[in-house]
């Protein structure tokens, strides 16, 4: 997540840049032949290109909005996960009737699922676009906390070591460490520490969780239809292909006033028209996937952060973890 008043314009044009370059030779090449080998004829009519322009601006403006509502749609998810989580310690702080150590486990091994969920949720898929150049690139100028600790560091803080053998031998273990939970809160009972109601309200907050834990499993492994991502992809690549050509008949017109070199502004002109369909198809595209690591995403390892700290401090502990801040105001 980007935690800064916006992008600059110099930030959209490093990241973009190597698009530009292809375009830059794109828009030479017609202007080049017309310009050097006199050949008139390649034109194409502006309606042809403003009717694909259209098309394009169509399906840009329409997977957008899809992309955006994927994003706040995660981003929903984790505000409930943070609310759920509040809920969880003030239960287990409050209503087991048992050694402090019992509530001390089952409030970090709620930080271990956190921990465990962050992690599955930047697993690599296929379909996403971290692996792109520029993104790679741009990733330099930020951390990616889950890239930076394995995930068997991090559950030592809040596992026993036979819990965190048995989490890691799991293929869910977000999923396996709840189980746990449940399992603790059931001895609780049998041995008269959790009253049958609290037991049944613990509980439910734990479906609770499986709930929006399935959510975000549903964002990160289904895609936004790759039909739809494909043919807008191609429209704008098309417009932008097509571009110089409608262009290049304007200036062309104009050189029998200014001279024949004005014919070469053909090329800044379809620069900049083709870049701003082309930024508009990125940032879709870098929105498409909001827990895949890129500046774009939903900041999950602050969240999770935020909670461990609440938690520490119901339990009235000293030594809190400190918040995570934004790197060059991308915060993750």
């Amino acid at each position: 997540m980007h935690a800064g008043r916006r992008f600059t314009l110099a930030q959209v044009v490093y990241w973009t840049r190597r698009d530009l370059y292809v375009f830059a030779v794109v828009a030479c090449i017609p202007t080049a032949l017309y310009y050097f080998f006199d050949i008139k004829w390649l034109v194409i009519p502006w309606v042809a290109i403003a009717l694909i322009g259209t098309a394009a601006a169509f399906l840009v403006g329409f997977k957008n909005t899809q992309t955006y509502n994927r994003l706040w749609e995660a981003r929903q998810i984790w505000g409930s996960i943070i609310n759920t989580s509040r809920a969880w310690g003030i239960l287990v702080k409050d209503t087991v009737n048992a050694d402090p150590k019992e509530i001390r486990t089952l409030i970090y091994r709620h930080f271990a699922w956190l921990t465990a969920l962050r992690y599955q949720m930047r697993e690599k898929r296929v379909w996403e676009n971290m692996e792109l150049k520029s993104n790679v690139e741009y990733a330099r100028f930020y951390k990616i906390p889950e890239r930076e600790t394995p995930l068997e560091e991090e559950l030592k803080k809040y596992l026993t070591e036979e819990e965190r053998l048995y989490v890691l031998s799991k293929k869910n273990r977000a999923t396996q460490i709840i189980s746990l939970q449940s399992r603790q809160l059931k001895a609780l009972k049998d041995s008269g520490s959790l009253s049958d109601l609290d037991f049944i309200e613990l509980e439910r907050t734990l479906t609770a969780l499986y709930d929006q834990q399935g959510k975000s499993e549903r964002i990160k492994n289904f895609p936004y239809p790759r039909q739809f991502a494909t043919i807008n992809q191609m429209f704008v690549r098309l417009f932008i292909g097509m571009l110089p050509f409608g262009i290049l008949q304007e200036f062309a017109k104009l050189t029998k006033d200014i001279g024949e070199g004005f014919i070469w502004v053909t090329v800044p002109c379809s620069l900049v028209v083709g870049w701003v369909f082309h930024v508009m198809e990125r940032i879709g595209e870098s929105t498409e996937n909001p827990f895949e690591g890129g500046a774009n995403d939903v900041p999950i390892s602050n969240i999770s952060r935020t909670i461990e700290i609440d938690l520490r401090e119901m339990l009235d502990e000293t030594h809190i973890p400190p918040a995570l801040t934004p790197v060059n105001d991308i915060l993750l």
